[in-house]
């Protein structure tokens, strides 16, 4: 399972709103959480829109779907 913030510490280093992110969330279980419909910030452990745009980019490249699907997965739950 590909950690989230080991992803984005990789790969937005300067950013350090990576250090907030939930050390044990993973693609598979954001994933999991977009499908049930429950709270993407929660499950990330920070509040910060461009963390999560960056992060559901990763996510349809991880999942192999367009980035629509996860977007608009997001939006029904919201």
């Amino acid at each position: 399972m590909k950690n989230i913030k080991k992803f984005y510490t990789e790969n937005f280093s300067s950013d350090e709103s990576g250090l907030e992110i939930n050390e044990n969330a993973t693609f598979e279980g954001l994933f999991q959480v977009l499908d049930n419909y429950d709270d993407v910030y929660e499950y990330i452990g920070i509040c910060d829109s461009l963390v999560r745009e960056r992060i559901f980019w990763e996510l349809s490249k991880v999942m192999e779907v367009h980035y629509q699907i996860v977007y608009d997965q997001w939006m029904k739950a919201s």
